[in-house]
């Protein structure tokens, strides 16, 4: 994987190169090079299959940080690729026309962190918070129990820990 790496880096200026062990390899490109790289690890490296896209929320650099895990079937290798984008206008490419499935994560990414990825198809249908009124809930700026007690009243509880609920309940002998 660190032949691949050095062969790659200086054209698409990747840097923090890391293997966890020799078939999986990480590093971070800038999100100008990202679409170029992702088509040169599909079509001449045999990264044929997008696992997975997700989002880290780096709330105190400012940044997001959205990382795409490739596979390579015949070689059993995962190149991991991570990229670090603008918390205040977080867009990127959208690889949808590289692999269908990036629609979804795309989709979700948008919907849970505020990701932008111009001209995916779909991008502001809702996916799992269907009449969602608020900001992103996934940034870790979002204020999860004030959110809640704006916006749902509270009913009262007999019981407040799940153990002793479950005691008198279900085993009341013991």
């Amino acid at each position: 994987m660190r032949q691949l790496y050095d062969q790659l880096k200086d054209t698409y200026r990747l840097t923090e190169y890391g293997e966890r062990h020799p078939g999986q390899a990480a590093a971070q490109v800038p999100a100008e090079r990202l679409t170029s790289l992702l088509t040169q690890l599909r079509d001449a490296h045999g990264f044929s299959h997008l696992v997975l896209m997700t989002c880290v929320d780096w709330l105190e650099q400012g940044q997001f940080q959205v990382t795409y895990i490739l596979h390579n079937h015949t070689r059993r290798q995962d190149f991991i690729l991570k990229v670090r984008v603008d918390r205040a206008h977080p867009v990127l490419p959208s690889i949808h026309t590289l692999w269908k499935q990036a629609r979804v994560y795309q989709r979700e990414l948008h919907e849970m962190f505020g990701l932008e990825f111009p001209g995916s198809p779909g991008i502001d249908e809702p996916m799992i918070l269907e009449s969602w009124q608020g900001p992103p809930p996934m940034r870790r700026d979002f204020d999860t129990r004030k959110f809640s007690e704006e916006r749902y009243s509270h009913r009262p509880r007999s019981h407040s820990e799940p153990e002793a609920r479950m005691k008198e309940q279900l085993y009341p002998e013991d």
